[in-house]
């Protein structure tokens, strides 16, 4: 659990990361050494790095819901929306073209 002080520290931390501003660098070593030893510090850094590539994102969205479970990778492109059926289908070709999956 983190004392009201280093949470209001890191927090502030956060939203110059999450906003894009100047971080120092002593203070980005002392948010990460903190995120290494506690998971909420971890998590509130995560979520700050993931506004700040990805933007803010509508909470009834599957980018806010990721977001707010603290799940996926930072880097990773999300999908715009459903995958088509040809897309479906290339995926379950086997490198030969054969499906390995189908209805019989």
């Amino acid at each position: 659990m983190l004392s009201t002080q280093l949470r209001l520290r890191l927090e502030s931390i956060a939203t110059r990361i999450s906003k894009g501003e100047e971080v120092s660098l002593e203070d980005m070593i002392w948010a990460d050494k903190l995120a290494k030893s506690n998971r909420s510090a971890y998590s509130i850094l995560r979520k700050a790095r993931r506004e700040a590539i990805h933007g803010e994102s509508h909470p009834d969205s599957m980018d806010g819901f990721l977001n707010a479970l603290d799940l996926g990778n930072l880097d990773a492109p999300r999908s715009n929306g459903p995958l088509s059926a040809d897309e479906i289908t290339e995926f379950f070709r086997r490198d030969d073209g054969e499906e390995w999956l189908r209805r019989d």
